[in-house]
C-alpha cells in the first residue's frame, strides 16, 4: 500500500475508533436519566454522575499523549480500546450510585482516545493539511450524537441496561477493525526523554494557557451540554426521551461532524481569524440562551396585561445547532494552532490542551446541576457558559487581535509570539 494509501486507511479507522469512543464516554448522557430516576439524585448528583467518566478521560489525556510520542498511535489505541470492554460491560449490573461511580471512572478511558489519535493522524500528512486531517478525526465527536440516537432506541425497547453490553460488544468489534486497518510508521515516534512532569511545565508557555482556556469552551462546553441536553429538554419542554435525544442531536451531530471543515477553514485562513469568530458566534447564541422562561405584568390603561417571554423548543433547537456549528470549527481551530506553534510536540501540547478541554467537560455538568439546584433556573448553565466566553474574548482581543487582522488580508498561521 502506498503511503497515501496508509495515511487514509489510518485516518478512516482512527476516526472510528473515537467515534466509538466518544459514544461510550457519553452514555451516561441518556442512560443517566432513568438512572437518576430510579435512585433518586438530586441535579447536582446527576451532574457528578454524567461528568465522571469526563474526570479520567481528562486526565489520561496528558500521559496517553506522551505515550502515542514515544510508541507510536497504533499500539496505544488498541490497547485504549481494549481496556474499555470489561467496564462498560459491567455497568450493566450496576445497582447502587457508587457502583456507577466507580466504573465511570473506568469507562472514562475511552476519552482520553482523543490524544492518542491526534498526534497519530497529524504525522501521516503533511503540514498543509494536518489542520483537515485532524478535523476529519475530530468528527469523531459526532460519537455523542450517535450515542443519543442508539442509547435513546434501546433505552426504549430493551431498558438502560442493554445500553452498556450493546456498546461492549461494539467496543470490542472496533478494536479489531482498527488493528487490522491501521499501520505503523518507526520515523513518527518521537524519542523524547522528558518526564511527564517536564513536559507538564509547557504550562509555563501562555500560548498553551490561552489554548487551554479556548479549548475549555469549545470541546468542554460542548462535552458538558452533551452531556445535558436530555434531560433539559425533558425538564423544560416536558419531551420523552427519544424526542429529546433527537432535539439534542440537533447539538451534539453539528459539533462533530463539521470539525473537519473547520480544519479546511484553518489550513486555508489560519487558526486566529477562526477562533476569533468563533468565540463570537458562542457570545450571541449564548447571550440570547440565557434568558430565562419569564412571565411579567404591566399596568396599562386597559388594566393589567401579563406577557410570556422565552425560547420556544424550535428557537432553542435552532440556536443550539448553530452553537454545534460554531464549537465544531473551534475545535479545529484550537489544534491547528498547535501543529502550527508546536510541530515536534504535538502529542504533548495536545494531550496538555485536551486535558484542559476535558477537565472543562468534567467540571461544567457538575456546576450547571449546582446552579440548577440552587436558583432553579435551567438556563443558568448558558449563563455560566455566556461568562466564560466573555473571559476568552477579552483575552484573545488584548493578546491577538490588536496586532492581527481578523476581517480581510493575506491568510494568517497561528501566533507566534504573542503577548500573554
Amino acid at each position: 500500500m502506498s503511503t497515501r494509501g496508509k495515511a487514509l486507511s489510518v485516518l478512516g479507522v482512527s476516526t472510528l475508533a473515537f467515534t466509538v469512543c466518544f459514544m461510550a464516554w457519553m452514555m451516561f448522557g441518556v442512560i443517566g436519566i432513568p438512572i437518576k430516576k430510579t435512585l433518586g439524585l438530586s441535579a447536582t448528583e446527576f451532574g457528578l454522575l454524567t461528568a465522571t467518566p469526563v474526570l479520567t478521560g481528562s486526565l489520561v489525556r496528558v500521559p496517553l499523549g506522551l505515550w502515542t510520542d514515544r510508541f507510536g498511535g497504533r499500539i496505544v489505541m488498541f490497547v485504549t480500546l481494549l481496556l474499555c470492554v470489561l467496564p462498560i460491560y459491567l455497568l450493566s449490573y450496576a445497582t447502587q450510585y457508587w457502583h456507577f461511580l466507580v466504573l465511570g471512572l473506568f469507562l472514562g478511558l475511552a476519552g482520553g482516545s482523543f490524544s492518542v489519535g491526534t498526534p497519530y493522524v497529524a504525522r501521516w500528512f503533511p503540514k498543509s493539511q494536518q489542520g483537515f486531517a485532524m478535523g476529519v478525526f475530530g468528527a469523531g465527536n459526532s460519537g455523542a450524537a450517535v450515542n443519543k440516537f442508539v442509547a435513546s432506541a434501546l433505552v426504549v425497547a430493551f431498558g438502560w441496561t442493554m445500553v452498556p453490553k450493546v456498546y461492549a460488544a461494539v467496543m470490542l468489534g472496533t478494536a479489531l477493525i482498527f488493528w487490522f486497518g491501521s499501520h505503523s510508521d518507526p520515523a513518527h515516534l518521537v524519542q523524547s526523554k522528558a518526564s511527564l512532569t517536564e513536559q507538564l511545565k509547557q504550562l509555563k508557555d501562555p500560548r498553551v494557557l490561552k489554548y487551554c482556556q479556548y479549548y475549555s469552551i469549545v470541546f468542554g462546553g460542548y462535552v458538558g451540554l452533551s452531556l445535558w441536553m436530555v434531560q433539559y429538554y425533558v425538564g423544560e419542554y416536558g419531551l420523552d426521551i427519544r424526542v429529546a435525544a433527537l432535539l439534542a442531536a440537533c447539538f451534539s451531530l453539528p459539533g462533530g461532524v463539521l470539525r473537519a471543515i473547520g480544519g479546511y477553514l484553518s489550513d486555508k485562513h489560519g487558526a486566529h481569524k477562526v477562533t476569533w469568530w468563533v468565540l463570537w458566534a458562542s457570545w450571541i447564541c449564548l447571550f440570547i440562551l440565557s434568558y430565562p422562561q419569564t412571565d411579567f405584568s404591566i399596568n396599562t390603561v386597559n388594566g393589567v396585561k401579563t406577557f410570556h417571554l422565552g425560547l420556544n423548543v424550535y428557537a432553542f433547537t435552532a440556536l443550539m445547532f448553530a452553537l454545534g456549528i460554531a464549537w465544531a470549527f473551534g475545535k479545529a481551530s484550537v489544534f491547528k494552532y498547535i501543529s502550527d506553534d508546536y510541530p515536534t510536540n504535538i502529542g504533548a501540547i495536545s494531550g496538555i490542551v485536551g486535558l484542559a478541554g476535558g477537565m472543562g467537560g468534567f467540571i461544567l455538568p457538575i456546576i450547571f446541576g449546582v446552579l440548577l439546584d440552587m436558583t432553579g433556573v435551567r438556563s443558568s448553565a448558558f449563563m455560566f457558559l455566556y461568562g466564560v466566553v466573555w473571559v476568552s474574548l477579552i483575552w484573545m482581543y488584548r493578546t491577538e487581535v490588536r496586532s492581527r487582522d481578523v476581517l480581510g488580508g493575506e491568510p494568517q498561521g497561528a501566533l507566534v509570539g504573542s503577548r500573554a
